[in-house]
């Protein structure tokens, strides 16, 4: 069954206010949406940069072209409202987001005729941290040991937990203590990659998606076709500056196949980065006097997720139990070592993924065609997605070699 032919497959309708806490009327917000030709100001339609405004959705365009503008501004928070404050509606939040829903949108960008969101980063690459807490580092190591087997999950899953106990708890990664940790796990026989970098001192990162991929809310995210074990990953997505400054926030889903990654960390690639396997909040919102990085670090992310066949299934990502910090994540992806002009967006990690039985038992949770994935969090909104094949999702066409000639036209 392709999700792609049914028009009811949203299930429920979405306020603004859900989407976007208050409907964006307090905090700073800064996103993308395709603005067809008849309501662009030079009759070129393309991406604008947008922020919100009373509950309307206000083209910021005349003041950035890029979020790389908005996230390299020495005072991005100030400029933004100004730009707001002095920018055209294109129309009321809600009608924004309902038109953005997949099962109205046209086939391609280009023919869309309404304005519609795109997912809020334009140049930026996408990053993302790994194994950073406890809770998904022993599930990594669950699916290094069964190899990608989800039927020997359950047992390996014992046997982690027999061996480690509630020691991980109390590590700092990096710290001393680990290097005798380590020593005993190997001892034990149940040392991994996975413990390497999630209690050593060297993070996990990696290249998540690229430049102008992702998705955003009411779009359908995307897992392999031949993929039989896999699952969301709800967490925090930090907004970085060129300088390696965290300017802002919002949540997204690193879509995540368990089958491709324990097979082999070097199918970590294809386990990462397909069609819809990364998807982001409508908005970025910015670090002003209500809401702060420390805000952002005491965030609980909720997964609630409703399945065609009536599963259900729900969880929290409590970030103040990640056991690195932001800024430690952000400085190990950015540094003297490798830098990001037009800044970045990093996923911090979750400590959440879905094991319950879905059909057999002792086969933990793997996604189901049409499965509506909801991730939320007060401060940040809600992001709503739906579950397809990568072959079967809309086709990433608009890249950056687009995005470079609608700029020239502008």
């Amino acid at each position: 069954m392709s999700i792609t032919s049914l028009s009811t497959v949203t299930g429920r309708e979405f306020s603004a206010d859900e989407i976007v806490p208050g409907s964006g009327k307090t905090g700073t917000w800064i996103g993308r949406a395709w603005v067809p030709a008849a309501l662009a100001k030079n009759g070129v339609a393309g991406p604008r940069i947008v922020t919100l405004r009373d509950g309307l959705v206000i083209d910021a365009s005349a003041r950035f072209q890029t979020i790389s503008d908005v996230l390299s501004a020495p005072e991005p928070v100030k400029v933004v409202r100004e730009a707001g404050a002095s920018g055209a509606s294109l129309g009321a939040l809600q009608t924004v987001l309902d038109d953005s829903l997949f099962t109205r949108r046209a086939a391609r960008l280009a023919d869309e005729t309404r304005v519609v969101l795109m997912a809020p980063n334009d140049i930026q690459p996408i990053k993302a941290c790994g194994v950073t807490f406890v809770r998904s580092l022993l599930e990594r190591v669950v699916e290094e040991k069964a190899k990608g087997d989800k039927a020997k999950a359950l047992q390996i899953r014992k046997l982690i937990h027999d061996s480690l106990g509630d020691d991980l708890s109390k590590t700092k990664p990096g710290s001393p203590a680990t290097v005798e940790l380590k020593k005993r796990l190997i001892a034990e026989g149940v040392w991994s990659q996975y413990l390497e970098v999630g209690i050593g001192p060297d993070a996990e990162v990696f290249t998540k998606a690229q430049p102008s991929s992702a998705v955003t809310h009411g779009m359908q995210i995307g897992v392999l076709p031949e993929s039989t074990w896999n699952n969301p990953e709800p967490e925090v997505v930090l907004a970085v500056s060129p300088a390696g400054k965290i300017v802002g926030a919002t949540i997204g889903n690193d879509v995540n196949l368990r089958d491709y990654e324990g097979r082999s960390a070097l199918l970590l690639g294809e386990a990462k980065d397909q069609n819809g396997s990364c998807a982001l909040g409508a908005f970025l919102r910015l670090f002003d006097e209500t809401f702060s990085l420390e805000d952002a670090e005491q965030c609980e992310v909720e997964l609630t997720l409703e399945g065609p066949d009536g599963y259900q299934v729900s969880g929290r990502n409590k970030m103040a139990e990640i056991s690195r910090s932001p800024a430690t994540l952000v400085a190990q992806v950015c540094s003297d070592n490798h830098q990001y002009p037009d800044g970045f967006l990093l996923f911090l990690g979750t400590m959440f993924a879905p094991t319950a039985d879905r059909d057999k038992p002792g086969e933990g949770f793997t996604h189901k065609l049409g499965d509506r994935v909801e991730i939320a969090t007060p401060h940040l909104g809600r992001l709503v997605n739906w579950v397809n094949h990568t072959d079967k999702v809309p086709r990433w066409e608009y890249g950056v070699g687009e995005f470079i000639r609608f700029l020239r036209k502008t």
